[in-house]
């Protein structure tokens, strides 16, 4: 399994550095053909990976893979609708999106990282850790259903208040840098703010997401594998479906079923185990379900009036 972590590693760090220094190295506005081209990708190397799995380790642990990167990819599209607010909180400029999310994301895969082995060191050492995920999983799968408008104050963000008491914030964008000289003084630039914005979001999906997918596996490789190739597609996905996110108005409450069923599935693995593959055909279907219902059922428009029947 080192071997497996040290190619992991080396081909995810390859990777980063052929987005940021070839494919994206002049600063422009992501398209949605070359959005839903990096989508495609992403999505089929995780894929590919899974098979590499299955292959080397057997149908058990391709399965939780497959598994754990659905649970994650889905509730990152719960993100994206987080992201969008931000930027706009922020008026940045759709150019520099990309590299917001890039330092974002990369961010991420480090604090990721720490709270899955924490998460995978907790329940080994104390197992009713299991039931406490459980019971938090259910709750925030409840709050998720009945509160459907997500709002962003990124100026009580307690990073970014932080950041205005260590050193000025500059009101203007300089392109993607997060530093500038104004007046012989350096100062922090919009973007620095944007990001600490995005990196503080991730952490608090985070605290939802990681302890979904521990019920499904705690094998740290797995979850963290599936995690990274999850929160890599994040970004083309973002710039894929950022115009069509008002469709899917009814995703939020196949999360909330999917964050509900797991939390469920924690709180009873003592007494019944639910086998790996029914739960990724469980939430497979829920996600599909929710997707479907928002394009058969389409959100009304604000002031729109339902058309009203005649009798004879």
């Amino acid at each position: 399994m080192t071997v497996w972590w040290i190619f992991f590693g080396v081909f995810i760090l390859a990777m980063l550095a052929l987005d940021l220094g070839v494919f994206n190295r002049k600063t422009h506005v992501i398209q949605m053909k070359e959005a839903l081209l990096w989508t495609s990708f992403w999505v089929t190397l995780a894929l590919s990976f899974g098979a590499g799995i299955y292959f080397f380790y057997g149908h058990g642990k391709a399965i939780e893979y497959v598994t754990a990167y659905l649970i994650e990819y889905s509730l990152s599209i719960d993100n994206l609708f987080v992201f969008m607010l931000i930027f706009r909180y922020f008026d940045v400029p759709r150019a520099y999106e990309h590299k917001a999310l890039f330092w974002g994301i990369l961010l991420a895969l480090i604090t990721r990282g720490v709270f899955i082995f924490a998460g995978v060191a907790l329940i080994s050492r104390f197992h009713w850790v299991m039931y406490i995920f459980g019971a938090f999983l259910i709750v925030t799968g409840i709050k998720m259903a009945l509160n459907k408008q997500t709002e962003v104050h990124p100026d009580k963000n307690i990073a970014i208040r932080l950041l205005r008491y260590v050193m000025p914030v500059s009101k203007n964008f300089s392109g993607a840098k997060f530093f500038v000289v104004e007046g012989g003084v350096r100062v922090a630039t919009p973007m620095l703010a944007v990001l600490l914005a995005l990196e503080t979001t991730d952490i608090l999906f985070a605290i939802d997401s990681i302890p979904a997918v521990l019920a499904i596996s705690q094998d740290p490789f797995i979850v963290y594998t599936s995690n990274v190739f999850a929160i890599l597609g994040l970004r083309s996905l973002f710039f894929s479906i950022s115009g069509l996110m008002r469709l899917f108005h009814l995703l939020h409450y196949g999360l909330a079923a999917i964050l509900s069923f797991v939390g469920v599935k924690m709180m009873i693995a003592d007494f019944f185990h639910v086998p790996v593959g029914i739960s990724l055909l469980i939430i497979a279907s829920i996600l599909a379900a929710s997707i479907i219902s928002s394009v058969v059922w389409p959100e009304k428009e604000e002031g729109e009036v339902p058309p009203v029947t005649m009798k004879e």
